[in-house]
C-alpha cells in the first residue's frame, strides 16, 4: 500500500465514523558514505516512515501513528487516536478547513548521480584535508544526502504531497602546528549534489581551522564584536524560541504584547519564507496543509509577526502563518523553514574581536531571558590585522544584542537549523563584554 492509498484508506474509515481526523504520511530516504584513508568505512543507505493520524473529538485532540501500511495497522491508529482524544480534556481542539494542493517536486533530479561519483566526492573531501600538512588527524569525511516525501489528508478538505531534499559534504578534523592543536570541521548544504565542491569545500575548512592555530588568551574588556554566519545561525536559534507563537501562548515568549514595537536594530529584517526558490527547506504547504507563505518576523527592527500554526493563531487572535510543524510520530508544533536574516552593506572588522566558534549553547544560553555566557575561539583584530584568541568568554543579553547591531555583511551562508535552514551573513556588535585571561 502506497502512503497515498494509506490516507485515502485512513479518510474513508474516518468519515464512516463520523470523525474529524488528519493523516500525514512521511517517508524519508538517507544515504551516507564515510571516507578513510581513500575507502569507504561505512555506507548506509535507509529508508523509514509511516502514517500520523490526528483525531479530534469534542475539542480534544488525539494522536497515533503506524510505520505498518496495511488496513489492519491503519484502522488500529485510527481507533487509537480517536480513543487518545477521548481520554484528553477538551481544549478547543479542532482541524483547520483546507484544500486541494498540487502535487510538487522540489527536488527533481537533483540526487540522482551515481553512487560512484558520490564515493568519489568523499574521496575527495578527505583527500584535500589530508593533502594539506596542517592536518593531524581527521574524523570524519562524510557524504550524506536526505529525500523526504510528504503526503497530507484530512476531512476538513486539505490534500497534497510534496518531495524535496538536500546534499551535504561534513567533515571533522584536527590541525596542527607546533604546539597548537585545534580541532575543526564544517557542513557544506546544498539542494543538489552537483553543487557540491569537495574540493573548495575542504580547502574552506582548513583555512577556518588553521588560521586560530597558536592561540593565545584573549584579554578581558570590552570589544567590538563580529559573529561570522555559523555564530548568527546558532544565536538566531534561540530568538526563534521568543518567536513561536507557541512560546507566546504559553507566555515564555520575551517577545509578548510587543507586536509594531522596535525589538532589534533598524538594520535587521528577519523573514521565514518557506516559498524560497531554491531554499533548503522550501515547502507549498505546512504539516495542516495551510499554504506556505513568506513571513517578516523582524522588519527593520519593528516586531512583526510570530511563527503560527492554526491552533496557536487562534489562541493569540493572530493570522495563522502556516508554520505548523510535526512529523508522523510527534503532536503539532511550530517550527520555521527557511529563515533568511537579510544581508547588508558589508563588515571591514578594524579593532575588535571576530567570534568564529561558541561553544557550550544549550548550558549557556537561556532562551527565555535571553542571558547568554558562552565561551568562544576566534581573532582579535587590532588596525586591521588579526592573531588568533582562546580561552574567553562573552556575556550579555540576546536581545541587547539585537538592538546593538551596527552592521550586517553581504556574506549570506546557508546554516542547519533545527526543523529548517537559516541563511545568514555576519553581524557586527557594537560593543560586548569578553572574560579573557
Amino acid at each position: 500500500m502506497t502512503f497515498d492509498d494509506a490516507k485515502r484508506h485512513v479518510l474513508d474509515a474516518a468519515r464512516a465514523r463520523s470523525l474529524d481526523a488528519e493523516v500525514l504520511g512521511s517517508e524519508t530516504r538517507e544515504l551516507t558514505l564515510e571516507s578513510f584513508e581513500g575507502a569507504l568505512s561505512e555506507l548506509k543507505h535507509a529508508r523509514r516512515g509511516g502514517i500520523g493520524v490526528r483525531v479530534v473529538v469534542d475539542g480534544a485532540t488525539g494522536y497515533a501513528y503506524s510505520e505498518e501500511l496495511t488496513p489492519s495497522a491503519l484502522d488500529w491508529a485510527l481507533d487509537e487516536a480517536a480513543e487518545n482524544a477521548r481520554l484528553q480534556e477538551a481544549d478547543d481542539g479542532f482541524l483547520p478547513d483546507g484544500e486541494l494542493r498540487p502535487r510538487s517536486d522540489l527536488i527533481g533530479e537533483g540526487l540522482s548521480a551515481s553512487l560512484d561519483e558520490k564515493a568519489a566526492a568523499v574521496h575527495q573531501l578527505e583527500d584535500t584535508l589530508r593533502a594539506d600538512p596542517a592536518t593531524d588527524q581527521i574524523m570524519v569525511a562524510r557524504y550524506s544526502e536526505r529525500e523526504s516525501h510528504d503526503v497530507l489528508g484530512s476531512t476538513r478538505g486539505a490534500d497534497g504531497g510534496y518531495r524535496n531534499g538536500y546534499a551535504l559534504l561534513a567533515a571533522s578534523f584536527v590541525a596542527k602546528r607546533g604546539d597548537s592543536l585545534k580541532q575543526g570541521g564544517d557542513v557544506a548544504l546544498a539542494k543538489e549534489f552537483h553543487a557540491l565542491d569537495p574540493a573548495t569545500t575542504a580547502e574552506t575548512m582548513l583555512a577556518s581551522t588553521t588560521r586560530l592555530l597558536g592561540a593565545e588568551p584573549l584579554a578581558t574588556g570590552r570589544y567590538r564584536a563580529w559573529f561570522e554566519p555559523t555564530v548568527v545561525a546558532s544565536l538566531l536559534g534561540l530568538v526563534l524560541y521568543a518567536l513561536s507563537g507557541k512560546r507566546l501562548v504559553e507566555g515564555t515568549s520575551r517577545f509578548a504584547g510587543r507586536l509594531g514595537e522596535r525589538v532589534a536594530s533598524s538594520l535587521v529584517t528577519l523573514v521565514d519564507d518557506p516559498t524560497l526558490d531554491g531554499g533548503l527547506a522550501t515547502r507549498p504547504f505546512d504539516s495542516e496543509g495551510t499554504p506556505a507563505q513568506r513571513t517578516p518576523l523582524i522588519d527593520g527592527g519593528v516586531l512583526r509577526s510570530f511563527l503560527h500554526n492554526s491552533a496557536t493563531a487562534r489562541k493569540a487572535g493572530h493570522a495563522n502563518t502556516g508554520h505548523a510543524a510535526r512529523s508522523y510520530k510527534s503532536a503539532l508544533d511550530v517550527g520555521c523553514s527557511n529563515l533568511v536574516l537579510a544581508p547588508g552593506a558589508g563588515i571591514e572588522p578594524v579593532d575588535g574581536v571576530i567570534v568564529t566558534d561558541v561553544m557550550g549553547l544549550h548550558a549557556g544560553a537561556n532562551p527565555v531571558t535571553g542571558d547568554v555566557s558562552l565561551q568562544g575561539l576566534g581573532l582579535r583584530v587590532e588596525d586591521g590585522r588579526r592573531r588568533p584568541v582562546e580561552n574567553f568568554v562573552f556575556a550579555g543579553n540576546l536581545f541587547a544584542m539585537l538592538e546593538a547591531v551596527s552592521a550586517i555583511g553581504d556574506d549570506p551562508t546557508w546554516r542547519p537549523l533545527a526543523g529548517g535552514a537559516a541563511l545568514v551573513p555576519s553581524l557586527e556588535i557594537d560593543e560586548l563584554r569578553f572574560a579573557g585571561s
